[in-house]
């Protein structure tokens, strides 16, 4: 499960961000200043920190100059959040090494959309060949699907789904998520489509009612349950 350092010093753009990353899975640590942030990026290894440029201690600018001149954080990926919305500002973060820019206000939504983006980005940007979860298998390049060593007849709708469900279990996916990451489409009132698609995939998957291999999370969407 990644580790996502949220740094601002506004409470309510806090809670909101960390609420949004929690819902989709991920570890969620915060910081409202400089120096706090500069500690827990020491102690805790993040995988990623979203950075506010403006903080009562410090600029976020320095604090990235910071850690791209840090042999042991010079590859943290880091992406900007802020109320400047000077282009010369965006060119300067991206010139000191930010992997994303964000200005204020944002859909929630779009920050763990870029989270994620970043963050297979960091990755090396290389999808693995095989997805395994359990007796759950995905080729991807043959495009194939075995459970328990029975080959799967999925369509390229169920296929997408479940290869972008299996490559974050455990994360909840709103149906928004599934729709644009898993098949490329834009959110426009599509989302119901994708409870269709899972009822299929579950009829081919789950043998055991009691234990569904695809979860629903009440109020958010769906997760692969991580075997």
């Amino acid at each position: 499960m990644p580790t996502i350092l949220v740094v601002d010093d506004d409470p309510g753009i806090i809670r909101l961000v960390c609420s949004y990353l929690e819902q989709a899975g991920f570890r969620v640590l915060s910081a409202n200043d400089g120096n706090t942030a500069r500690r827990m990026i020491r102690q805790e290894h993040p995988d990623l920190v979203i950075l506010d440029l403006m903080l009562p201690d410090a600029d976020g600018f320095d604090i990235a100059r910071s850690l791209r001149a840090d042999d042991a954080t010079a590859h943290l990926p880091i992406v900007m959040l802020t109320a400047r919305v000077d282009d010369t500002d965006r060119i300067v973060g991206l010139e000191l090494g930010a992997d994303d820019y964000i200005t204020k206000p944002f859909n929630p939504r779009e920050v763990v959309a870029r989270v994620r983006a970043v963050l297979r980005r960091a990755a090396g940007g290389v999808t693995p060949q095989r997805l395994v979860n359990g007796g759950l298998v995905l080729d991807l390049d043959a495009h194939q699907a075995w459970l328990g060593g029975k080959e799967l007849s999925l369509t390229p709708t169920e296929f997408a789904l479940l290869a972008l469900l299996m490559r974050y279990p455990g994360h909840a996916f709103t149906r928004a998520d599934l729709l644009e990451q898993g098949l490329g489409y834009a959110a426009t009132g599509l989302e119901r489509t994708i409870d269709s698609h899972i009822k299929n995939l579950r009829k081919k998957l789950e043998t055991d009612p009691t234990a569904p291999v695809i979860e629903t999370v009440y109020g958010v969407g769906y997760r692969l349950r991580n075997v």
